[in-house]
């Protein structure tokens, strides 16, 4: 092991699912792999920053007697200690990609920001990456927040890297936070990070980068308080910033850094639900539904009568089409049907010598045999011995399997499942219908749990953004990373509610109103009802989780669903609304606006300076799920 690698890394970004399509030679065997991509940091080496990828090492955590459901941990630390052969430069074999970013030089954002390419000095590509989940948006945003960037004028996708060191700002708060002695090395990098993040997050900056110096001041060896000198140096620092609004010396952005609230929030009561007579006059002489947006803003307000229930879910479920006339939709109705038993038939018919030599088939037959032994029991519809509603559970769940067979069947797609089995009893109408629900969320069973780590730090950054001071709890408490709302997440709070409650959600949830990721909201408003206990009572993670899952059968669902409501319409009246945020909720991104300027220096002459607008996210994993998610 080289003697200069050193022990402690600080991961500054790390995002899973990403594909590796292009790479130096030493690297071709990982050519068209899925890995974990990384910006790291060495605080103790030459080495500095660096972008790292890496294949993902897949284990799961499975115990069947002790949870209910699998749980893939690829949960990456944020400070890890490292073993082995590490490489130190493009081009050493080894399963680690590892690049300088001293070497790159620019950068290319492309297909619908799925796709990134670095570049060196020359212009030659070094790396390419595809982002399979979600896009490399927050990638960019930490870049920027890094470097300098500029745009080229030639090709609006390419981000060329024009650090500057003499910029004021940083000089300045590198004098100041000098004076704190707080970082033994590379404090200039932390401080300039810290400018670079204020001028985007200006509130949730200042709170984690003072929760981050205590836990330097705590942790140093003479065990140094911050006194009144210290807090005068921090906020003539702060100050010099928030009175710097006009534009920068260099004419190029502006920044305007003071400390944005939300907008007061407003209660939005919930209306009533939609009724039977209703849905017939939405409808025309040929089944039509003539006005579609009509009829999901009427079950977002209010939900669903239960006498029209189970006739609107196939619409919602897309088992029926929205603008089929009566005749198209019985065609529909047969074609399905019949598909439905043709792939029954193809499990079904298997003889026992294909299933002794079919590995996945066999597995997933014994999971799927065992969790629908422990559906929903306790409800009469599922209770009792020879239940013949259980054996239509688990030839649904068999022929899902059949029907998409990359997913498969993973646990807790039961729980899916169950209500709308209930409410349909009809076993090829509740197959369609889970088809179309697991089509809204199948990245929730994505084997390396991209999928869910993706919204768990989606739901940190809402939470940062609607609450910055219980976020910065959750970050002194060691639960930013929000694990113990996994399984709120995983199967749509169905542990969380009763049956009755979940089918009320559900529906809401299914109209896309009033925004893509409301599921994120009905999250936020939860924990902001019950963040009283938890900060009161100082809970840390292990009571934080537990507190949690005691909240079981404790909703009120409808009051949750309004506090959503009113967190949405508090958020898209905010001034200071990020493209972080912006994404997540689905509105149009502002992104970084390219603005002419005077003619560039020589060596820039092809590039136009652009203001930086990207929020960095520092969601980390810092340990991994727990195993009591039950």
């Amino acid at each position: 092991m080289d003697e200069n690698i050193p022990d402690e890394v600080l991961e500054i970004f790390t995002q899973d699912g990403v594909l590796l399509t292009t790479a130096p030679a030493a690297y071709i065997p990982y050519i068209n792999t899925v890995g974990t991509l990384s910006i790291v940091e060495y605080p103790n080496s030459n080495l500095t920053r660096c972008v790292e990828w890496k294949p993902i090492d897949v284990t799961i955590d499975s115990d069947m007697q002790d949870q209910e459901w699998q749980v893939v941990n690829t949960i990456a630390k944020r400070h890890r200690s490292l073993s082995g052969n590490f490489p130190v430069e493009v081009g050493h074999r080894s399963k680690y990609l590892k690049i300088n970013m001293n070497e790159i030089k620019s950068f290319r954002v492309t297909t619908k920001n799925q796709k990134l390419a670095f570049r060196d000095g020359k212009g030659d590509c070094i790396c390419t990456f595809v982002f399979q989940h979600g896009n490399c948006d927050g990638l960019v945003a930490v870049l920027k927040g890094i470097h300098k960037t500029v745009v080229s004028r030639r090709d609006k996708h390419l981000y060329c890297i024009a650090d500057d060191i003499k910029n004021p700002e940083r000089q300045q708060l590198d004098k100041s936070f000098a004076e704190l002695n707080l970082f033994q090395e590379h404090s200039s990098d932390y401080v300039w990070k810290f400018v670079k993040n204020f001028q985007n997050r200006p509130y949730e900056t200042t709170m984690e980068a003072f929760s981050k110096i205590t836990d330097i001041v705590y942790r140093s060896p003479d065990h140094r308080l911050l006194d009144n000198e210290v807090n005068d140096i921090l906020n003539r620092s702060l100050e010099a910033i928030e009175g710097n609004t006009t534009t920068h010396s260099h004419d190029e952005y502006e920044v305007v850094a003071h400390v944005p609230k939300l907008p007061e929030r407003k209660d939005y009561p919930r209306g009533r639900p939609l009724s039977l007579e209703q849905w017939k006059a939405l409808q025309d002489h040929d089944g039509q539904v003539e006005d579609i947006d009509a009829v999901k803003l009427v079950i977002f307000r209010g939900g669903i009568s239960p006498n029209v229930r189970k006739e609107v879910w196939k619409y919602l479920l897309d088992y029926h089409k929205w603008d089929y006339a009566n005749n198209e939709q019985q065609n529909l109705i047969k074609q399905r049907n019949e598909e439905y038993f043709i792939m029954k038939l193809q499990w079904r018919s298997m003889t026992k010598i294909q299933e002794d030599n079919f590995t996945d088939y066999r597995e997933r037959k014994s999971l799927i045999e065992k969790d629908v032994n422990r559906t929903d029991r306790v409800m009469d519809y599922f209770a009792g011995e020879n239940n013949p509603n259980l054996q239509v559970l688990f030839d649904i769940l068999m022929t899902y399997a059949m029907y998409n067979f990359d997913l498969g069947y993973v646990q807790g797609m039961s729980d899916l499942l169950s209500p709308i089995l209930y409410l349909m009893d009809n076993e090829v109408e509740a197959f369609w219908c889970f088809v179309g629900f697991m089509n809204k969320v199948c990245s929730n069973f994505d084997v390396d749990q991209a999928g869910m780590k993706e919204q768990l730090q989606h739901l940190q950054t809402l939470t940062a953004f609607i609450d910055p001071e219980f976020s910065n709890y959750l970050y002194k408490h060691d639960s930013a990373n929000m694990f113990f709302c996994f399984r709120w997440l995983l199967v749509w709070f169905k542990r969380e509610l009763s049956q009755q409650d979940v089918m009320r959600l559900w529906e809401v949830l299914w109209t896309g109103l009033p925004c893509q990721n409301f599921h994120l909201l009905i999250c936020v408003a939860i924990l902001d009802t019950e963040k009283n206990i938890l900060m009161e009572n100082n809970y840390g993670f292990t009571e934080i989780l537990k507190h949690i899952n005691d909240l079981s059968g404790n909703i009120d669902i409808s009051a949750i669903i309004s506090k959503a409501e009113g967190m949405y319409n508090q958020i898209i009246a905010a001034e200071h609304l990020t493209d972080s945020v912006r994404f997540i909720i689905g509105l149009p991104m502002l992104g970084n606006a390219i603005i002419d300027s005077k003619e560039a220096s020589p060596d820039l002459s092809d590039l136009a300076p652009c203001s930086t607008n990207g929020e960095v996210d520092e969601a980390s994993y810092e340990s991994a799920i727990s195993n009591s998610f039950l």
